[in-house]
């Protein structure tokens, strides 16, 4: 969607996607705003709940099933199991992707570790389909004047001409970009907390056969899950740079994530994007 500043201002029911890695300040922008009239849409919490309820379960009763008293108590139907998704706790959806390797140390075999991706990518492409209805039902049902999409990390790796359409058509698209000191944060966090992430299946296979060469490793069944994760975050951030930023010029607009950090309400998050906005028109 394009608009002037003048014309975004001026509209009566915002509707606004944010595009950027996880960590550049989506979620915190989010949360900055009047709680009372925007419907915070959370991509992540839609695929948790909806579409990857059932699998996260099953995972989970997996595990369950492992446990000599917790088996007897599960097919006796004596206790059942329920995932917590929420906007601020994700877990579950990455305890169901997991991390590539030995399994000795929690560790997917290759090719599960891709079922798994594959049922991630379906997931995002649902929810983000999922946006325009939701953007009705937020005013019809709720009552919201406006909307914001929190969406995933990801979404600039789905490459799916409905999504974008559907986004762009019902919402003003918004990329946080991060500058180099940012993106050097976020490798930082990557190395001391490595957490499960979605790959492309072509940059995955590359990144495996790069991995295995460096390592001298022979199958991804060698691979250390957490030195996995340190390595290919760097790369995988050079990856979705320029798709974020292509979705964006094709699309929405551009704001500098460093600039999160001065908006402490309403008032600011929209001149913030008025900016941009001006900038391009």
């Amino acid at each position: 969607m394009r608009m002037t500043k003048r014309e975004f201002l001026a509209w009566p029911n915002k509707a606004i996607t944010l595009l950027g890695m996880s960590g550049v300040g989506k979620t915190t922008l989010a949360n900055r705003l009047p709680k009372d009239d925007w419907f915070h849409f959370s991509g992540d919490y839609r695929i948790g709940t909806r579409y990857l309820d059932e699998p996260i379960l099953d995972n989970i009763k997996r595990q369950a099933m492992q446990v000599d008293f917790l088996r007897d108590l599960l097919r006796s139907d004596s206790i059942y199991i329920a995932s917590n998704v929420t906007v601020h706790n994700l877990a579950p959806i990455s305890s169901f992707l997991g991390k590539l390797g030995r399994e000795d140390l929690g560790g997917l075999p290759v090719e599960e570790f891709k079922r798994r991706q594959r049922l991630h990518r379906d997931a995002e492409i649902s929810a983000m389909k999922d946006v325009p209805d939701f953007i009705a039902k937020s005013r019809e049902i709720y009552g919201y004047d406006n909307f914001i999409n929190d969406a995933g990390g990801s979404l600039c790796e789905l490459d799916d001409p409905d999504v974008e359409r559907a986004l762009a058509e019902h919402t003003l698209i918004v990329y946080l970009r991060p500058d180099a000191q940012l993106e050097q944060e976020l490798v930082t966090r990557a190395v001391r907390s490595p957490k499960p992430m979605y790959y492309q299946e072509a940059f995955l296979d590359e990144s495996i056969a790069r991995y295995l060469a460096e390592q001298g490793l022979s199958e991804p069944a060698q691979i250390e899950p957490d030195a996995f994760v340190r390595w290919v975050f760097p790369a995988l951030l050079a990856h979705r740079r320029p798709r974020y930023q292509a979705l964006a010029d094709r699309w929405g607009y551009t704001i500098d994530a460093a600039r999160v950090g001065e908006v402490a309400d309403e008032a600011d998050f929209l001149a913030l994007i008025g900016e941009a906005l001006h900038g391009r028109h």
